[in-house]
């Protein structure tokens, strides 16, 4: 792979010898120009005095003067839209630290990197570097209206997507995840970090989940003509739990679609939580007397987390994704991981492990005993009338494989 189509790059250390290593690195890469600066002030002043911003920024965080944080600082006032990389020689707490910051300024950070660099690791995050040349051929997300969404729920171009969840101890396919998308007549398939607000923030939401329930259920009516049995899971936003007649709506439709509740699964996501309980949980608990089942979503991502497990009656725990992709390699977010699957486990719970991204992510749900497992290297969601197919190739190959063999985690 070459990277000559990346006009320039830059290069902030305090050391000579680095910013030479760094920069003969990025030449042999094929990086058409590379310029090194020894100091964070400096640096700031090139990226403006140029004309053009770098089309990538490799940094030590551990700065005299100026250090990498307030260099982070300056980046995000400058506007600074091009990729970067951390590189330093401190803990690895302190990495991630810097890195979940630059992340939440929404600066494109391609990675870390811990001293001394070798050429292959930096080639790796090279790969993910997508220059603004080529950004700007993407498609661009819209701030949707709340009439172009209302329209959208009544005419029926919203559709569930489904993403499949397996036994870990037996790879046997038991359930799915139901994701909405809009299927827009220009825009194409928009997802719905581009409308799920706008629905909550207008009135919308009770309406759309409405919808994403009929469809599911008439999606479980044709999935059971196929002999398919499964559990299904269906997000709801804190919006619908304090309208006190939601758990008769969802009952309502579920058997009139003759769904029996236990194979639905209402899942909350834990930040949603709001400190006033008294509507939510009253909703929640008729729901659970109903016979549906609730889960918390993005476990270990809220602020009162045991707090939620005490006071509502879940019985399961989705681990965030943030703690499950690469916790065989980070062990602060594996002490996180084993953690929440302690936890689940002593509260009777059971443990759905998202964001499992590749094998290595798989053997290690696998070696911990986490329950269930979720993720791209399982499947992505897929439409209803792809599960079967799905289900075939899982089953006649994919799921003997898996079986087979543990690599260490």
């Amino acid at each position: 792979m070459t990277y000559a189509m990346y006009s320039w790059a830059l290069v902030l250390d305090d050391d000579p010898f680095v910013q030479k290593t760094l920069s003969r690195m990025l030449l042999k890469l094929d990086v058409r120009d590379v310029v090194t600066c020894g100091n964070a002030e400096l640096a700031l002043a090139t990226i403006i005095d140029s004309g053009n911003s770098p089309d990538l920024v490799l940094f030590d965080l551990n700065m005299p003067e100026m250090d990498g944080i307030e260099f982070v600082r300056g980046l995000v006032e400058r506007q600074y839209s091009g990729g970067l990389i951390i590189i330093s020689g401190e803990d690895e707490r302190v990495l991630n630290a810097a890195a979940i910051l630059a992340r939440e300024h929404r600066l494109t950070l391609l990675g870390q990197l811990v001293k001394p660099v070798s050429s292959s690791t930096l080639r790796k995050l090279l790969e993910k570097w997508v220059p603004k040349s080529v950004e700007e051929h993407q498609p661009i997300s819209r701030i949707y209206s709340p009439q172009e969404l209302q329209q959208a729920i009544q005419t029926g171009e919203l559709v569930n997507f489904y993403q499949p969840i397996v036994a870990v101890s037996s790879g046997q396919c038991v359930g799915v995840e139901t994701l909405v998308r809009w299927r827009h007549p220009r825009d194409g398939l928009v997802m719905p970090n581009n409308f799920i607000g706008v629905a909550e923030e207008h009135g919308l939401i009770d309406e759309l989940t409405h919808a994403v329930l009929r469809g599911v259920f008439t999606q479980i009516a044709e999935w059971e003509r196929s002999l398919i049995h499964l559990r299904v899971a269906i997000n709801v936003s804190m919006i619908n739990l304090v309208s006190l007649s939601f758990p008769d709506i969802v009952a309502h439709l579920a058997k009139d679609a003759g769904v029996a509740p236990r194979r639905i699964k209402l899942e909350v996501t834990e930040t949603q939580l709001l400190e006033d309980l008294r509507a939510p949980l009253d909703v929640l608990v008729r729901l659970r007397l109903k016979g549906f089942r609730l889960s918390i979503d993005d476990f270990g991502t809220g602020h009162s987390s045991l707090a939620q497990l005490r006071d509502i009656p879940f019985d399961q725990i989705k681990i965030d994704r943030g703690f499950v992709h690469r916790a065989w390699a980070d062990n602060t977010v594996r002490a996180i991981y084993d953690a929440s699957l302690n936890l689940s486990r002593q509260l009777g719970f059971e443990a759905v492990a998202e964001g499992v991204e590749d094998r290595a992510d798989w053997d290690f749900v696998r070696k911990t005993g986490c329950d269930l497992a979720q993720g791209y290297f399982i499947s992505r969601p897929m439409p209803g009338e792809q599960l079967a197919q799905w289900l075939s190739a899982w089953e006649s190959g994919v799921r003997q494989e898996l079986m087979t063999s543990t690599k260490g985690a």
